[in-house]
């Protein structure tokens, strides 16, 4: 007999991690499927993540963005937490990468580019995803050849309200994943959206390099490595990629965030003039049309139109 929670009938595991469990599952009521999600029950005993989790959901709910994987419903039920999203078609970041490896500059940087609108969408109403990680970027089937993917960035069910809080939650426990974790998380600063820019900057870096900045044996050598270690040039690990790209991880990954870029666009921006020497409106380098594709080793890549050019803004 199938399960059923909150009139959704449960019909197979996505994927778990050590808070929640994510299910494929029909909508009994509106006859669609989706995501759900279901969170450990000792969260749902402490009655201030309770409250938390609630208020969370209901502005992460609120969230309309192209990028944004959106929040149907949120709520509880016999004790348990439970947060139903649309159903994604497609593999996330983490299975793209550990089928490739690394990916060509144009398809990072596509990718990359739509995660971060939705994070600054996000800032935008003082929410800090704080947990931007591959496996938290779900890449499905775009439009057309010029578009080929679509990324939703999931999971701003937990995400926390900027500024007050540190980087423990109420119920004592940790919220990001090591490799991509901000400085100012691991040492309980206040924060607010450049955690996440951090965060982003670690997986580009992974996506064009193979791995994230940081690796080490021992989860508190990496918790140090943050803090402390001056991140690897990009040019040290991968050849082949514009000079650049140095300068602008560099920044991105700096210890203090008031070192950092002041939004997750101005990264997007300064990688994309280090990649292709424009950005929006610029007419080109000398000798190239900014009408014609440039390329990157085998990759064209096209100028992006109209509609999109605010999310390649510096």
């Amino acid at each position: 007999m199938a399960t059923r929670i909150a009139g959704y009938e449960v019909q197979g595991e996505i994927g778990r991690g050590g808070m929640a469990v994510v299910y494929r599952a029909r909508d009994l009521r509106l006859d669609r499927t989706v995501a759900l999600k279901l969170l450990a029950p000792e969260m749902a005993r402490n009655d201030t993540f309770r409250r938390r989790f609630s208020h969370e959901s209901r502005v992460a709910a609120a969230l309309d963005h192209p990028h944004i994987v959106p929040i149907f419903e949120a709520g509880e039920t016999d004790g348990v937490l439970y947060i139903a999203m649309r159903y994604v078609s497609g593999p996330d970041l983490r299975a793209l990468l550990d089928r490739e490896g690394v990916l060509p500059v144009a398809t990072a940087l596509r990718i990359a580019a739509q995660v971060a609108s939705a994070l600054d969408a996000a800032h935008q109403h003082d929410l800090v995803h704080r947990d931007v990680k591959p496996g938290n970027v779900l890449v499905a089937q775009g439009t057309d050849s010029d578009h080929p993917e679509h990324v939703y960035l999931t999971d701003f069910g937990l995400t926390k309200k900027s500024l007050s809080l540190t980087g423990f939650t109420t119920a004592g426990q940790f919220v990001g994943t090591l490799d991509y974790v901000a400085p100012e998380q691991i040492s309980g600063r206040p924060v607010d959206g450049r955690c996440d820019l951090y965060s982003l900057a670690c997986v580009v870096f992974e996506m064009l390099a193979g791995g994230p900045p940081f690796v080490r044996d021992e989860d508190i050598a990496l918790l140090w490595a943050h803090q402390y270690d001056r991140p690897p040039a990009l040019s040290e690990v991968r050849s082949g990629l514009p000079a650049g790209f140095d300068d602008v991880f560099a920044k991105a990954l700096a210890k203090a965030p008031e070192h950092r870029y002041g939004s997750c666009l101005e990264f997007m921006g300064a990688l994309r003039f280090a990649a292709y020497g424009t950005g929006p409106g610029d007419p080109g380098t000398p000798g190239r049309s900014a009408d014609r594709a440039p390329t990157v080793g085998r990759h064209a890549v096209r100028t992006p139109p109209d509609w999109a050019r605010p999310v390649f803004g510096r």
